[in-house]
């Protein structure tokens, strides 16, 4: 086959890496519009089992990976300058920029060829092609100029800004502070022995409260380096890329697609589906689309039914993180409803934000229930006693 993927990210480059690797005879092009070692943002996270997939699918840019990633075993929860630390499962970060530089140079070896500054906003650009896979990420111009995906976009609510620091957290870390203007937040986690990424997170509220939407890009890093200056230790803070213009406050969209495929084009990584960043699923579930869009290309013989065969896997398999991120994101958007609990309550609920049940409950009676293992028993007492309408018995408890 001749393949033309568009967009050098993790999926469209773990994507033709695999495919040529398990067959060679495939001519395979991608197309990047940004020059090499050029990206948008800091660090990414994954956990180990993504690394034992990368080691199944390729050993050698696995081990790469690893070697390049900064691990972490815990996460600190700070609220009002108060930590609570709470085990975890072995998570790992990683420079944006690092990830993307090992994959190119496996696709070179692999014998890929990358097209860097070549920007394609249409299919009508490419060479002719059996197939065409768009990996430009959310704003992907292939999908918006072919149509017939039935793209959705909901934006969220709360503002974030993504920003790296030259202080190495060693631990996930989730500090929380109140302003005169509302609560903000940050997620910042270790991406290598130098340095942090660090997302900034608040309400629209308290971004324009705080004067985000109006002052300079510099001024706005040396605000935020005030808010957080307990928790940097007298670090700066940095833009997307050095630069001071680099600094944009954004609402993440959630993005969805009735059909990931249309005639001989198909979507993967956040030209198909993006689930919010507070779960930090986004380079997870991309090279998960990778391999299962190379695995179903080698596994038939004709287009269609591979194509066929990767949307239902991929559809099945991101339908539990797509429920999980719509749930983070809302707890997310309604911190000042928590905030009044313990540093150890609101640290616990934070944990347990993905569950379905806590946004119906006063937050005291959704630690009563989440605090320990025995969640689901009290869960099962809750339900048996109250029946089936137990969520609405317990919604006058809200907070809002």
């Amino acid at each position: 086959m001749k393949i033309a993927c568009v967009g050098g990210g993790p999926a469209g480059l773990y994507f033709t890496l695999l495919l040529k690797l398990r067959a060679p005879q495939h001519d395979i092009t991608l197309f990047e519009r940004e020059c090499p070692g050029t990206t948008r943002g800091w660090g990414v996270v994954f956990w180990r089992d993504l690394l034992e997939k990368l080691y199944s699918a390729d050993p050698e840019s696995a081990r790469a990976i690893e070697q390049a990633s900064f691990p972490w075993d815990d996460h600190v929860v700070d609220i009002r300058g108060e930590q609570v630390v709470s085990a975890a499962s072995r998570g790992y970060g990683i420079r944006r920029q690092r990830l993307l530089d090992i994959l190119v140079r496996r696709s070179l070896a692999a014998g890929v060829n990358i097209e860097f500054e070549h920007e394609i906003t249409s299919a009508a650009q490419l060479p002719e092609v059996d197939l065409i896979v768009a990996c430009d990420g959310v704003n992907s111009r292939i999908r918006h100029a072919a149509g017939g995906f039935g793209t959705d976009m909901q934006v969220g609510s709360n503002k974030y800004i993504w920003l790296g620091t030259d202080k190495v957290f060693e631990s996930f870390t989730f500090p929380f502070v109140p302003t005169d203007s509302g609560w903000i937040w940050a997620h910042a986690y270790g991406v290598d022995a130098e340095s942090s990424t660090f997302i900034v997170e608040c309400s629209a509220a308290t971004w324009a409260g705080l004067g985000f939407g109006t002052i300079p890009p510099r001024d706005c890093l040396l605000a935020l380096e005030k808010i957080f200056e307990h928790q940097l230790d007298g670090h700066q803070l940095i833009g997307q890329t050095p630069g001071e213009t680099n600094v944009q406050w954004l609402s993440f969209r959630t993005l969805t697609n009735q059909h990931w495929h249309d005639g001989k084009t198909v979507l993967a990584g956040d030209a198909a589906h993006t689930t919010h960043f507070t779960i930090g699923s986004g380079t997870k579930l991309a090279i998960e689309d990778a391999i299962a869009l190379a695995g179903s290309l080698q596994r038939h013989g004709e287009i269609e039914p591979a194509l066929e065969a990767y949307e239902r896997e991929r559809r099945a398999a991101i339908a539990p993180s797509q429920i999980a991120a719509r749930l983070s994101a809302q707890w997310y958007e309604n911190v000042p409803r928590y905030a009044g609990l313990t540093p150890r309550q609101f640290s616990t609920l934070l944990r347990r934000r993905r569950s379905p049940l806590l946004p119906h409950l006063s937050p005291r009676l959704g630690y009563w229930l989440y605090p320990t293992s025995r969640e689901i028993p009290a869960l099962r007492r809750l339900r048996k006693w109250a029946g089936p309408g137990a969520v609405k018995i317990y919604s006058r408890y809200r907070r809002r």
